[in-house]
């Protein structure tokens, strides 16, 4: 499902200008991470992918649909949000209701509803948590509810904001797998990091964004060689890709992987 953004303006009631002519496309399946310091504009750009905020100027469409003409329910049904903190989003008494929830508010049958249920629990490692209260787990496994809560609706996007912050390694990983996972399945995936080393580890294309506009666009490994341009979003590439370019590899790499090919070469 194609995402279109032509032109676009958004202006708080503050008077504050947080977008500023933004114009770019995302392909169906695609993997992409948007960077840059707060304030660059990154969460009001994807809160307009799902009706959250609509446009002073311009134009967003998902798959065809004028964001403008649909309201939030009727376009929950193509973009998943998974909130920063998953507390803003949790109301349920257990698991297996809040995941269980979106499905159900779309209209699934209870056959799809099961099923998307024990996908989304088997995918984060709930399966065995479906009767224990959200609030009754580490701040770790209620982000997982959280993101559960949003694959269970199966839609075609899914945005992540800031899926790392406060999370434990291990977490981190669980996280990189559903996103692996996702990629597997052809959903486009959109995530907003300041975790520079996950958005290296895996995200094909990486956007850069300063003041509400759009610095760099395009494949990870030549976003982050641009160092210079980088720095003035308060962002720096990834330690292996800066002792890369100390090295005087002809490419830029970006994980450990990459690295090491470099250095035998």
């Amino acid at each position: 499902m194609k995402i279109e953004i032509k032109d676009l303006y958004f202006t708080y009631p503050t008077g504050v200008e947080a977008l500023r002519g933004i114009s770019l496309t995302v392909e169906s399946g695609e993997q992409v991470a948007i960077v840059g310091q707060n304030g660059a504009g990154k969460t009001t750009l994807v809160k307009h992918l799902n009706g959250l905020l609509l446009p002073t100027r311009g134009q967003v469409k998902i798959g065809g649909w004028d964001t403008t003409k649909y309201p939030v329910a009727k376009l929950a049904s193509r973009v998943g949000y998974v909130f920063q903190n998953p507390d803003e989003q949790l109301f349920s008494r257990n698991v297996g209701m809040e995941v269980a929830f979106g499905p159900k508010n779309l209209g699934f049958d209870a056959e799809r509803v099961e099923a998307l249920v024990n996908d989304a629990l088997v995918l984060t490692q709930l399966a065995d948590k479906t009767e224990t209260n959200p609030y009754d787990l580490s701040a770790t496994w209620r982000k997982m509810v959280a993101l559960a809560s949003i694959l269970s609706m199966d839609t075609d996007i899914l945005i992540f904001d800031e899926p790392t912050t406060g999370q434990d390694a291990v977490n981190v990983a669980r996280i990189a797998h559903v996103i692996a996972e996702l990629r597997k399945r052809g959903k486009t995936v959109i995530t907003i990091t300041h975790d520079i080393d996950f958005c290296a580890e895996n995200f094909e294309r990486v956007i850069a964004m300063s003041q509400g506009k759009i610095l760099l666009d395009g494949r990870t490994n030549d976003v982050l060689g641009r160092e210079e341009i980088l720095a003035s979003t308060y962002v720096d590439p990834p330690q292996l890709t800066r002792l890369g370019k100390r090295l005087g590899f002809k490419n830029t790499v970006r994980n450990q992987e990459e690295f090491l090919n470099a250095l035998k070469k």
